[in-house]
């Protein structure tokens, strides 16, 4: 039997000799390879913190000390040190094993981290509460160096630092790398900090130099070398006492640093230097293309991708950005941390000087765009929905409020498959169309979809354009940037008794749905402003009224629709079809939408199940 499996839980592997612990490593970073690349997922960040997860279950007790995950993709390891190496192979699927920590599925994961950046707070709201309740117990962030970038973790270390006796451990896991290239002057600052051996070498140069019983001056000694090499130590001015950069690779070095500070009190930080794709040679050379990885042949690597019969919406939102650049020397396209994921990587390469990446800031690229609107100029962002949660504020305050023309790029809208509900698009309607000043189009194929960016870009105002993820319907698509008319749906179906007025990516089931219950199909396109008149034509000439819209069904399109029928003051039996009151966890989009009735099959079963008695109930089936 191999050493890792015997380890079904930490304490296990707290009961190997040390001398183990890198053999161990080896096997479990080959057991990931092997794992994902039969499953897919993030394959990088995991191989880049095998020894630093051995390390910290083995040097601290969890899960009664906490350990909190920054960002959650990078715990594989995690996971299969805690027992659930048997369920791998489940991996981002229906009913399988979360990619992220999942506070339902394992004691030992603390907290759930699918967003960046929030570790610093979590563990420290632990810490405290552990001494609130007089528990003795570690709270320790593992926070990557992309995730550092965003300004709550700055908000939490500015807190934490003043807290003298709380056991909190901040360890920076810098791998010079997030999703996309890491940007900023705090890159800048850790590339300083772990470049060569100068700095580690000019710590110790007190100790070098001097005779041990002269502590006092060679500690002095020691901060001024640090200051010559480093001007300002940031996270010693947070109130930290900062250790490092120690080789993340080196369990020789890991454990006994972690020992050491285990036994200090107050906040400690650990910088910690690693490889992402570390013992992979392919994962290593190319570690944004392994970030997030399909299922592969490990031997031959990830082979190029043939030529999809279908374009995906971010292709089409990345061949319009270009399209528009040339066309208008005023546009510029900002993302936060996103390139590759957004469909920006041409647009950087073609028009580097109008590229901004702002890093993982969501809530700064917002106020960005809008002050860079402010100067006459057009902001595109690129960003997903799920992202854009994180500035709501900005978005109220910074640009709806000051009615400036910033142009929302939401890709990623409604369910998004294996990363599960943390990164599902289902909330954008609802939260986007109660704000003024704001425009909402939901595109329903991919040329709608450059149609509609088109039209925001050219609105003189704040217009969001959401798309869902992967390919579109195969629609052809118009070289030409036309616009469509502000606020106009259309009928893409005639039909008698019953009408469908379906919004973005469920606009195509709902023909389907039409087709078999012979019912007219209408597609909205602008969930603000609605087309009131359509609205009105279709209560006028038909019994039954059905919305679809792929987000959920409080507070969205659906709703908008039956305010502008009250508004004028038409009574008639309405059923809003979307997504239900629930978080919807992960697995193939498609087999999502069947459970939740919004394919064409379950559009249609629910509209015969409503209305099939002649004898409609006035009640919202939120299905």
């Amino acid at each position: 039997m191999n050493l890792l499996e015997t380890i079904n839980d930490p304490a296990d592997l707290r009961q190997l000799p040390r001398t183990q612990l890198t053999p161990l490593a080896t096997e479990l970073r080959q057991f990931l390879l092997d794992s994902v690349s039969k499953t897919g997922g993030h394959l990088s960040s995991n191989l880049g913190t095998v020894e630093l997860t051995i390390a910290l279950h083995y040097v601290f007790n969890t899960p009664h000390d906490r350990i909190v995950w920054d960002v959650g993709h990078q715990t594989y390891s995690h996971k299969i040190l805690t027992g659930r190496r048997g369920r791998m192979p489940t991996l981002r699927q229906l009913n399988g094993l979360s990619g992220f920590p999942k506070r339902d599925e394992s004691i030992y994961d603390t907290f759930g981290t699918a967003h960046s950046s929030t570790s610093i707070s979590a563990a420290l709201g632990m810490a405290q509460a552990a001494k609130l309740k007089g528990e003795d117990r570690h709270a320790i962030a593992v926070i990557g160096d992309g995730s550092m970038t965003a300004g709550m973790a700055f908000e939490a270390l500015n807190n934490a630092g003043v807290e003298d006796d709380c056991n909190l451990l901040v360890v920076l896991n810098d791998n010079d790398m997030s999703i996309s290239p890491p940007v900023g002057a705090l890159n800048r600052y850790l590339a300083r900090l772990m470049s060569g051996q100068f700095y580690a070498a000019a710590k110790n140069v007190g100790r070098s130099v001097l005779p041990g019983p002269v502590l006092d001056l060679a500690r002095k000694l020691e901060e001024h070398a640090k200051g010559m090499v480093v001007p300002a130590t940031m996270f010693e001015e947070f109130g930290f006492n900062y250790i490092g950069p120690i080789d993340g690779h080196d369990l020789d070095s890991l454990i006994p640093t972690l020992e050491n500070i285990k036994k200090l009190k107050g906040p400690q930080f650990l910088h910690v230097v690693t490889k992402k794709g570390q013992g992979y040679k392919l994962a290593e050379a190319e570690p944004i293309l392994y970030h997030g990885t399909g299922k592969f042949n490990p031997t031959e690597g990830i082979k190029p991708a043939t030529a999809p019969s279908k374009i995906t919406y971010t292709e089409v939102f990345g061949n319009w950005l270009c399209d528009m650049a040339a066309s208008d020397k005023r546009l510029v396209g900002i993302t936060p941390a996103m390139r590759e994921g957004s469909g920006m990587v041409r647009f950087h390469q073609q028009y580097p000087e109008r590229y901004f990446d702002v890093g993982i800031a969501e809530q700064h690229s917002v106020t960005f765009a809008a002050g860079i609107a402010t100067e006459g100029l057009k902001p595109v962002l690129a960003i997903y929905s799920t992202f854009l949660q994180r500035g709501y504020d900005q978005l109220i305050h910074d640009v709806a409020l000051q009615n400036l023309d910033v142009t929302f790029a939401l890709d990623r809208a409604g369910l998004v498959g294996a990363d599960g509900a943390t990164h599902a698009g289902n909330y954008d309607l609802a939260y986007l169309r109660c704000i003024p000043n704001m425009v909402v189009m939901a595109a329903s194929d991919e040329n709608e979809c450059r149609q509609m960016l088109t039209t925001a870009y050219h609105y003189p105002g704040p217009a969001a354009v959401r798309y869902p993820r992967g390919a579109g319907v195969g629609a052809a698509i118009q070289e030409a940037l036309t616009s469509i008319e502000m606020g106009k749906g259309e009928v893409r179906r005639e039909g008698k008794g019953i009408a469908i007025l379906a919004f973005g990516s469920l606009v195509a089931p709902s023909i389907a749905a039409g087709e078999e219950l012979n019912a007219t199909v209408a597609n909205m396109r602008f969930v603000k402003p609605l087309d009131v008149e359509l609205v009105k034509r279709l209560a006028k000439e038909h019994d039954y009224l059905v919305t679809v819209e792929e987000g959920c069904v409080m507070g969205g399109a659906g709703s908008a629709v039956m305010e502008a029928l009250a508004a004028e003051g038409i009574a008639k039996p309405v059923l809003n079809l979307g997504l239900p009151d629930k978080f919807i966890d992960q697995g193939d989009p498609g087999a999502l939408l069947a459970s939740v009735g919004l394919d064409a099959k379950g559009i249609a079963a629910s509209i015969r199940q409503r209305f099939a008695a002649g004898e409609p109930r006035l009640v919202v089936n939120n299905t």
